[in-house]
């Protein structure tokens, strides 16, 4: 059902192969993943929350089908007995290193999460930062904490009563 929690993320970390990197190289895509992680949604209703043309946005669906990041869900019919196919994120892409999950990112995952923030208004951003120095042993345990701490809560199955909440962690050394 399109409005049961999503699935409890499973599975081992790993790079990304080529196709998987390519596929969450858009913050379009990275998006659509978010919006359909606790909620199975069509593409038109994908395309309605995004502001983009639904033939665009199919385009990204099928490639995020393609490549396991969304799934399709059960077909139903929609106002005036249209077909409508939902799709419900994975989670997989957590699971990729350097794709959308932990390690060294790219320009599109915090481009994602720069329109999101803007969708969601800036009264509702909460951020903060914080300068640090420290020698290589203790960088690796903060990031391996900051990780693990991301991963658990990646793992729990959604509280279908809780709020939705999204989380851009960028860590950079000083210029």
């Amino acid at each position: 059902m399109s409005g049961d929690p999503a699935p409890r993320l499973e599975g081992e970390r790993r790079p990304a192969t080529d196709a998987e990197a390519r596929a969450l190289a858009s913050a379009v895509r990275l998006r659509i993943l978010r919006l359909c992680l606790h909620q199975a949604l069509t593409n038109k209703e994908i395309a309605a929350r995004l502001g983009r043309n639904p033939a665009t946005v199919l385009h990204h669906v099928r490639t995020l089908v393609e490549t396991g990041f969304l799934v399709a869900e059960e077909e139903r019919r929609g106002a005036r007995g249209a077909r409508e196919v939902p799709y419900r994120a994975t989670g997989k892409s957590w699971l990729m290193d350097g794709a959308g999950g932990p390690g060294p990112g790219s320009d599109v995952v915090l481009a994602a999460f720069l329109q999101e923030a803007a969708a969601a208004g800036e009264e509702r951003l909460e951020s903060t930062r914080l300068g640090v120095q420290l020698a290589p042993a203790a960088m690796d345990e903060l990031r391996g904490r900051l990780y693990g701490l991301l991963d658990e809560y990646a793992c729990r199955p959604a509280d279908p009563d809780g709020e939705k909440w999204s989380l851009y962690l960028g860590m950079h050394p000083e210029p």
